[in-house]
C-alpha cells in the first residue's frame, strides 16, 4: 500500500505543527510583539526621592512612546529586598521592570541571606543617572581641599570624626571609601538619617560628611558649611568650581546611582529595546538640564556596560564594607 507511509508521514507532520513552539521561538515571537499590554515598574522605595522620581519619569515616557499603560508599583521595605525579590521571581517577559540603585550593589554584602542572586536572577538593562554627594566640612576645620583634610587626619589619627545618615548608607560608604583610599584613621559617627547628621555637622559635633547636593546647597551658599569636593568622577553642574575627590584620589567614585533591570531570561531584543528607548529620552536636553539643576546627572550606558558596572560596584562596596567592619544584618 504505497499511500500508507505517505499518510503516516503527513499525520506526523501535522502533529509536529500542533506541538508547542520551543522556548527560543516563543521568546522571539513575544519580543516581536512587545509591548502588547500594561507594563509595571517596581520601585523598591516609598514615593518621593530620586529613585521614585526617575521610575515615574521612565514610566511616563515609555507610556508616551509605546502607547501602553505603565503602572508604578512602590514596594518599600527590607532595604529594597522586598521589591527586588518580587521582580527577580517575575516572568521574564519584559512587562515587569525594577528600579535599581546603589543599594542593589551593597545589599549582597549588607544582607546576610538575600532571597535572590543580584547578578544571576536579574538582567541589568541601563544606568539612568547618578546623584553625586558633596563632601562638606564645618568652617572651623582648617581644610579647604580633600588633600588638606587627609593631611589633618594623618596628624590626628583616630581624632577626626565624620558623620553619615546611618550605617551602610551611601554617605557612610563614601566616607569609608575615602578613609580606605587615603589610608587614614577617622571615626565614623552614624545618625538616624540625613537631617540629624546635617544638624550634627552644622553644630560642630563632627568635622565633615558626605551629603546630597540639593539639601547642602543653602548651607554652602550661606557659608555655614564648606564644600571640599564631590563624590563623582567629574565636576557637578550645581557646584561649579568644586573638584571631584578623584582629582586627589584617581578612580574615586561613590555617587548614588539609579537604573533599570528586568528578570533574568528576558529576551535580548526586549532588553535592547528598553535600553534604547530609555537612553533616548534621558539624553533629551530638557531632561538633562532639569535633572542637573536638581543635582542629578544623566549617565546612560548599554546593557553589557551596566552588567559590568553592577559587578564592579558589588565588588567595590564589598571591600569597603569589610574594611569598615560592617556586619551583615
Amino acid at each position: 500500500m504505497p499511500t500508507r507511509p505517505l499518510a503516516r508521514r503527513g499525520c506526523l507532520a501535522l502533529a509536529a505543527l500542533a506541538l508547542p513552539l520551543p522556548p527560543v521561538a516563543t521568546m522571539e515571537a513575544l519580543a516581536q510583539a512587545y509591548p502588547a499590554r500594561t507594563l509595571r515598574i517596581v520601585v523598591p522605595f516609598a514615593p518621593g526621592g530620586p529613585n521614585d522620581i526617575l521610575g515615574r519619569l521612565a514610566g511616563q515616557r515609555l507610556q508616551e512612546a509605546w502607547g501602553q499603560t505603565v503602572v508604578i508599583d512602590n514596594r518599600p521595605g527590607g532595604g529594597t529586598v522586598i521589591g527586588t525579590d518580587l521582580v527577580a521571581k517575575a516572568a521574564p517577559d519584559g512587562y515587569t521592570l525594577l528600579v535599581v540603585s546603589t543599594t542593589t550593589a551593597t545589599n549582597p554584602s549588607l544582607v546576610r541571606k538575600l532571597p535572590y542572586d543580584t547578578m544571576r536572577d536579574l538582567t541589568h538593562v541601563i544606568l539612568m543617572a547618578s546623584s553625586p554627594n558633596v563632601l562638606v566640612a564645618h568652617p572651623s576645620l582648617p581644610a579647604r581641599s580633600v588633600d588638606e583634610l587627609v593631611r589633618l587626619a594623618r596628624v590626628r589619627p583616630g581624632q577626626m570624626a565624620f558623620g553619615s545618615g546611618g550605617n551602610g548608607t551611601s554617605t557612610h560608604l563614601a566616607g569609608e571609601l575615602l578613609r580606605l583610599r587615603a589610608g587614614t584613621d577617622m571615626v565614623h559617627v552614624p545618625y538616624k538619617g540625613a537631617s540629624p547628621s546635617t544638624h550634627a555637622l552644622l553644630s560642630g559635633e563632627v568635622a565633615w560628611m558626605f551629603g546630597s547636593v540639593l539639601p547642602m546647597l543653602p548651607h554652602i551658599q550661606s557659608g555655614r558649611l564648606r564644600a571640599l569636593a564631590v563624590s563623582s568622577d567629574r565636576p557637578v553642574a550645581a557646584l561649579p568650581g568644586v573638584p571631584p575627590v578623584a582629582s586627589s584620589f584617581p578612580g574615586f567614585e561613590a555617587s548614588p546611582w539609579h537604573g533599570l533591570s528586568v528578570p533574568a531570561g528576558t529576551a535580548r531584543e526586549i532588553v535592547t529595546r528598553i535600553n534604547q528607548e530609555v537612553a533616548r529620552f534621558m539624553n533629551e536636553p530638557p531632561i538633562r538640564e532639569r535633572l542637573a539643576r536638581e543635582g542629578t546627572e544623566v549617565r546612560t550606558n548599554t546593557p553589557e556596560q551596566f552588567e559590568a558596572f553592577m559587578a564592579a560596584e558589588i565588588a567595590k562596596f564589598a571591600k569597603v564594607i569589610r574594611s569598615a567592619g560592617i556586619q551583615p544584618q
